[in-house]
């Protein structure tokens, strides 16, 4: 687990040098830099921060470049920056061995190269990991057939666990794994991309490909690029996640039996290091099924949990505690538990963790995450396992019970429809003490729209009408036929033989809320503390298995998860299998009343917004004077507006 950075073009050394320090705290252990020059190639230029997880040892140093022997495996010329872990490694490497090739190091690294110099860009598909890797093939002889001299060829692990951004320019290509790395290049335009931020306001995360500016884009999970003479020659799509109709015909029993096999079988791959791996434990199904399998794999070993703690029943705002359920599974599978406790003074770190993260992400379960990664590498643990993906495979957030409630006014007119969105508009008025009468709003907001847009409209925290009502007149009108829908549209426009609409609503959930939400800030929160997140649920195996399983196994009336929590009886108490569902969040509301009112108030002053352009204060301001007075529930729109303010100050400012 790592940083890496790069380019091809006209940049220069001491640039590259500048982007690799960027991304320091992704790699404590280690760094590298290597500009690649070649007869009639252009220049390239590839950096590394190492956190040494597997093979600690020099061997491991990146940029990597293995030399040729006399045994027919590698040629000179081939070298990569990595970040992630290939979790069957080992077995590739038997195969490789078995052919020839020597190795220098125990790495996957290294795995990575011969196995390119084997199966060219086809290697994509033998890989079982997170990852976002570089590899620059100068080779005079041997390369894949669409692989001109002096190329790179860069791809993302299929789940888009692990992040990397690119920007093209006028002297040529970048890449990193953060976008303020890239933002090293001084000539890089900083132009705010403003559908990209219509589209922010509305899921509260960013919709890939775009990010919030407009010269940098994320590579989609499962995608890879061809990058030649500093410009991307061909980007293709070499996996999909499997939504794709087929369904298994085992029964209920037997499919509970076989996920939890897949889950057993993840984490053990998800277990190799060469360093102590921990895990969350929030207490829910899905970190104490993964700690449940830790203890299966290793028991002779002690393992070490983490958890949040909150300081007073009030900071729940209404969800149940986690803390009785993670020291209940504690206990139960005799695992050390540490309690990182939540101070109300956390929240003060705000423009910190915008600054980690690259990308609005208005969730503040970001500082959770980065509290217990610092705490577990304080403690000499830099690998955790995350039970990150239950919910989004299984069926496990309010949204996809309320999209089975749907049969039950679906079959009203398109005019009764629309009266119900009328209703859910009065509903945003409700008071904030009321999370039933948020979720029958938001259950009701786009009650009248077509099938695959009311389908997405459950990832949007709050109705068109009420964003648009926030824009300055500018913005209105840059914005007036931005398409808050388009990307999650497109999506679904890949899995057309997906017709269940509870199935092509967890696709969703894996590919985008997953890999542009969950996946992006755990991974920024983990890797700014030198700490690897692991995510056994999202094994691509486990993943293909959950695609089969039937809905109607995974939501059962008003169970959701059916079928994980039936498989997990056996090994969990049924306290903790059948518990109420929380979520891994903060205090945000009482935040924004007390601990936050003094940054509320100064980055959503009149004359802060005023100068920004981006939003009326006079709707602003009364959205915030009806939100502390309790007349809207407007929490989260709120903290939207500020973290889009602290954005635009760290990343568009000169």
């Amino acid at each position: 687990m790592c940083g890496i950075v790069g380019f091809q073009g006209g940049f220069s050394a001491e640039l590259l040098q500048r982007m690799a320090d960027a991304v320091a705290h992704r790699g404590p252990d280690g760094a590298g830099t290597a500009v690649l020059n070649g007869p009639g190639q252009p220049s390239t230029g590839l950096g590394h921060r190492r956190l040494a997880i597997i093979d600690l040892s020099a061997a491991g140093q990146q940029p990597m470049t293995v030399l040729p022997d006399a045994g027919g495996g590698m040629q000179s010329g081939l070298t990569l920056v990595f970040n992630g872990e290939i979790y069957n490694y080992r077995e590739l490497r038997a195969e490789l061995v078995a052919e020839g090739h020597r190795f220098t190091s125990a790495t996957d690294s290294e795995v990575l190269l011969h196995l390119y110099e084997r199966d060219g860009l086809e290697m994509l598909a033998r890989l079982n990991g997170i990852f976002a890797f570089a590899i620059h093939d100068a080779r005079p002889s041997g390369r894949p057939a669409r692989v001109p001299r002096g190329a790179l060829f860069i791809a993302r692990d299929q789940v888009g666990v692990k992040p990397l951004y690119y920007a093209q320019t006028r002297q040529g290509f970048l890449f990193a794994s953060e976008i303020k790395a890239l933002l090293c290049e001084r000539d890089l335009p900083r132009e705010l991309d403003v559908v990209a931020l219509h589209q922010t306001l509305a899921y509260l995360w960013t919709p890939a490909p775009r990010t919030l500016l407009a010269s940098v884009r994320k590579l989609e999970p499962g995608c890879a690029l061809l990058v030649c003479d500093g410009c991307v020659k061909s980007m293709w799509r070499y996996y999909e996640v499997p939504y794709d109709g087929q369904r298994s015909a085992e029964d209920l029993g037997n499919s509970a039996r076989n996920l939890a096999a897949h889950l057993e079988t993840a984490v053990r791959r998800q277990l190799v290091s060469d360093v102590p791996v921990g895990a969350y434990l929030s207490g829910g199904l899905d970190s104490s099924a993964i700690v449940a399998m830790m203890r299966r794999a290793v028991p002779e070993r002690r393992i070490t949990c983490f958890t949040i703690a909150f300081r007073d029943a009030a900071d729940l705002e209404g969800s149940p505690a986690d803390l009785p359920y993670a020291r209940a599974v504690a206990r139960h599978l005799d695992v050390d538990l540490v309690e990182v406790t939540m101070e109300p003074a956390a929240i003060r770190r705000l423009p910190q963790m915008v600054e980690l993260l690259d990308e609005p992400q208005v969730d503040p379960a970001a500082i959770n995450a980065l509290l217990i990664a610092e705490r577990a590498r304080q403690m000499g643990i830099p690998v955790l396992l995350s039970g990150a993906g239950g919910d989004d495979l299984f069926s496990g957030y309010r949204r996809h019970f309320a999209l089975k409630l749907e049969p039950l006014w679906s079959w009203l007119p398109q005019r009764a429809r629309r009266s119900l969105q009328t209703l859910a508009a009065s509903g945003e008025k409700a008071g904030q003490g009321s999370p039933t009468l948020r979720r029958l709003a938001k259950l009701l907001a786009h009650a009248g729209e077509e099938p695959d847009r009311r389908l997405i409209s459950y990832f949007w925290w709050s109705t068109e009408r009420l964003r648009r009502g926030l824009y300055s007149a500018d913005f209105a009108a840059r914005v007036r036929d931005a398409d808050t829908a388009e990307p999650l549209l497109s999506s679904l426009a890949r899995i057309p033989a997906e017709s269940d609409r509870l199935q092509r609503l967890l696709y969703l959930e894996t590919k985008h809320f997953l890999a542009d939400h969950n996946l992006n800030y755990t991974d920024r929160a983990g890797m700014a503390a030198g700490v690897e997140v692991r995510v056994p649920i999202l094994d691509i195996d486990l993943l293909r298995f959950a695609t089969r399983v039937p809905a109607s196994y995974k939501q059962r009336g008003h169970v959701g998860k059916a079928v994980f929590k039936l498989a997990m009886e056996p090994y969990l108490p049924r306290q903790i299998v059948y518990r109420p569902k929380t979520g891994f969040g903060a205090p945000l509301r009482r935040w924004l009343r007390h601990e936050l009112r003094p940054l509320v108030e100064e980055t959503l002053s009149a004359g802060v917004l005023r100068q920004r352009g981006l939003f009326d204060p006079v709707a602003a301001q009364r959205l915030l004077r009806d939100d502390l007075a309790g007349r809207v529930d407007g929490a989260y729109t709120i903290f939207a507006l500020m973290t889009v303010e602290l954005w635009c100050r760290r990343f568009l400012a000169a």
